[in-house]
């Protein structure tokens, strides 16, 4: 007799099968978290480089910037 807990050669392919669908999720979920880190950074460098050539222009001008405060993030 089979205990409740033993897993026949089909129900074990079948938990495999399915193990290696998580796999492949979570593999292809890293990989978009990944791209979507890079957009975070890309889009902080170019609201630095924007805030930078803001600050030229208003040199160039011979102005001072106006005083923006800027909420952490």
């Amino acid at each position: 007799m089979e205990k409740p807990t033993d897993l026949g050669d089909r129900q074990l392919d079948a938990v495999l099968e399915r193990l290696d669908r998580i796999t492949a999720e979570l593999e292809r979920l890293n990989r978009a978290n990944e791209h979507q880190e890079g957009f975070v950074l890309v889009a902080r460098e170019l609201r630095e480089l924007n805030e930078s050539l803001s600050a030229l222009a208003y040199a160039a001008l011979g102005q001072t910037p106006p005083r923006v405060r800027r909420r952490a993030g």
